[in-house]
């Protein structure tokens, strides 16, 4: 038993590794390839001013002039040993840079996680509770009509609104000037991006738990539970809520490189320091060793979150083999 557990899980260590190489070398090639002059984000305007002598020697001290393959290769022996390299832009080490940032991150996602994971299962609950009422037809109109709304538009609205008419939140970073440490400040600047992470995914996770809910209700248990004498909501929420644990658990792992991502779209808009924006500007400015460590951190993320979720429902519901895929992943 515990040479095939240990067997099962040095598999999924293995296809994490594998994910993770074929993923580095996707974006080593794919940002290497693309247009544009990484000697724009390492010298700034003065990259323009330089004479061919001085790019072709800018060039060669970044290793920019070896075949792809070596250049590859040297990063991923440093890699390795931990050293990601030197970001172009900020003359850093890119861990460093990206510890700057993922305070800010972390901070806004998080939060978003929470109140999206407190909210959507009250939401489908209340829902299931009321099903084809008017409370619930509500809901539901409202709700689909928020999650179709995309961020960025969603987001311009809420800026033109309380930013532009309204005056009573800011409209861009994570905090006023010389207010790092003013939580207040910091509060008032989340207050925005926050919303939008949250209207974004809330109805969706809310629409899957009602749905789940009401394939428990119309169970055979729950009619011998109703013949017994127990009350719709008492059924709901001893019997039901309990059965769709797995699949709701299933949900949080994969929701987080989905909440992920929509964190970063907003940080773009509303230029919240974080590794949203951190990595626009990379991909912009084609700073390669910032690209390639936060597109790293990102996939291994979301890699690790899909086999969380895995193997969270073979954990709690055996009936779940680890060949094949739980509801919750076709939906998502």
């Amino acid at each position: 038993m515990h040479a095939n557990l240990c067997i099962y899980y040095l598999k999924k260590l293995l296809f994490f590794l594998l994910s993770v190489f074929i993923l580095s070398l996707v974006v080593f090639y794919a940002a290497r390839l693309a247009p544009g002059d990484p000697l724009v984000s390492y010298y700034g305007e003065r990259s323009e001013k330089l004479t061919p002598a001085e790019r072709a020697q800018a060039e060669e001290r970044l290793g920019l002039h070896d075949p792809l393959h070596t250049q590859y290769f040297r990063w991923l022996s440093n890699a390795l040993r931990g050293d990601f390299g030197m970001s172009y832009k900020y003359k850093m080490n890119v861990l460093d840079v990206i510890g700057m940032r993922l305070g800010n991150t972390l901070l806004l996602g998080g939060t978003g996680f929470l109140l999206i994971f407190t909210l959507s299962p009250a939401l489908g609950i209340l829902c299931a509770r009321f099903e084809d009422r008017p409370l619930d037809r509500l809901l539901c109109k409202v709700g689909s009509l928020s999650s179709c709304i995309p961020e960025f538009w969603l987001s311009l609205v809420l800026i033109l609104i309380f930013s532009v008419w309204l005056h009573v939140l800011p409209s861009s970073g994570a905090y006023a000037a010389g207010k790092a440490h003013d939580w207040s400040s910091r509060i008032t600047h989340l207050l925005l991006p926050l919303a939008v992470v949250v209207l974004s995914h809330l109805w969706y996770y809310a629409y899957m738990i009602r749905n789940k809910l009401m394939e428990e209700i119309r169970a055979n248990y729950v009619l011998l539970a109703k013949v017994k004498g127990l009350g719709k909501r008492q059924v709901l929420l001893r019997h039901c809520l309990r059965n769709m644990m797995p699949s709701y658990l299933s949900m949080m792992a994969i929701a987080v490189p989905h909440i992920l991502g929509g964190t970063y779209v907003v940080e773009t808009v509303f230029s919240y320091p974080g590794l949203g924006a951190l990595s626009y500007e990379s991909a912009r400015y084609q700073d390669y060793h910032l690209l390639m460590a936060l597109c790293l951190l990102s996939g291994a993320a979301v890699m690790l979150c899909s086999m969380l979720a895995q193997a969270v429902n073979e954990r709690i519901d055996p009936r779940v083999q680890s060949g094949g895929g739980t509801e919750v992943e076709h939906l998502g």
